[in-house]
């Protein structure tokens, strides 16, 4: 994720602006319910490169601010999730340390929409904050606070090519997985997470098939076509326009197309950026109405890092 630095010696308004991309899960397999009422999963997810923007710094007061095209849609009280994660990060860095802040939103994802558009935007202003007021706190005790605030916090928190397990607060970061071209498609229509679960047939699926050993366009695709998004039957008899949304990224030679999250936005992937841009024209002449964004992926860093 881009940032400003922020230089020691400047003024307290100097503000950290943060990209809060949104989450596509490539593979989503549920395989088990746990006792704290939370299921297990198994999740490849890649982080892109079209998403919301944070934008922070101290001010006189607490005040948040919410533009961009779906700025109607986002709460502005104590329910909202970006205000969650400062409170969250204020109690544990003592309100002492954590002084008053302004935090603007662009809405440019639709809202809950399977691409884990409100934990992207929290996960952002945890770590603009944490600058902010200069906290020494590590990527544990952030992945702790995250998750306290929902489960896939942690995973926005990376922000780059990884696998979940657990109820997704188990992450490993995926080495040498390259940037993808794609496009998002939403149709319009938003789907609750907790009712796409609760409608679920089966909750003690298969685990995910091991990654190949060299991926790249064609191998990831091949592994995709052995893996599922378990929540898409469901969510799609909830909402069928999701199934019209996959269909239109096929429509426009889509290599795989596959819904992400708990829907309703569904994803297609194409071998480069160009073609993907001609897609998204291409669907969004059809559906004028709908949220159709080209993209590309991040790629990932060097290393592969773990932790839980």
């Amino acid at each position: 994720m881009s940032s400003t630095a922020l230089d020691p010696e400047s003024a307290d308004h100097a503000v950290d602006a943060r990209l809060a991309p949104a989450k596509v899960n490539l593979a989503l397999h549920v395989t088990g319910l746990r006792a704290d009422g939370f299921h297990t999963i198994e999740s490849l997810a890649v982080f892109t490169r079209f998403g919301d923007r944070i934008e922070a710094h101290r001010a006189d007061e607490d005040r948040f601010i919410v533009s961009g095209r779906f700025a109607g849609l986002v709460p502005t009280d104590e329910t909202n999730l970006i205000l969650k994660a400062r409170d969250a990060l204020r109690r544990h860095a003592d309100p002492k340390n954590a002084p008053a802040v302004a935090i603007s939103l662009e809405k440019n994802l639709p809202v809950a929409s399977g691409i884990g558009g409100g934990s992207s935007d929290a996960a952002a202003a945890l770590r603009a904050l944490a600058s902010i007021w200069k906290l020494d706190i590590d990527e544990m005790e952030l992945a702790q606070i995250g998750f306290s605030l929902g489960a896939d916090l942690p995973m926005c928190l990376k922000a780059q090519p990884l696998l979940a397990h657990g109820a997704g607060e188990t992450i490993s970061t995926v080495a040498k997985f390259p940037a993808l071209g794609l496009v998002m498609v939403n149709p319009g229509v938003t789907v609750a997470t907790a009712d796409v679960f609760r409608s679920l047939a089966r909750r003690d699926n298969e685990v995910l098939p091991p990654l190949p050993d060299v991926i790249d366009f064609h191998s990831l695709l091949d592994w995709l076509e052995a893996t599922r998004n378990d929540l898409e039957p469901a969510a799609e008899t909830i909402s069928p326009l999701i199934g019209k949304a996959r269909a239109a990224l096929l429509r426009a030679d889509a290599a795989f197309a596959r819904m992400s999250g708990s829907g309703a936005t569904c994803f297609g992937l194409f071998e480069t950026g160009n073609v993907a841009k001609r897609a998204a024209a291409s669907i969004r002449a059809r559906h004028p109405d709908w949220f159709v964004a080209a993209t590309r992926s991040m790629a990932s860093e060097v290393h592969e890092v773990e932790y839980a």
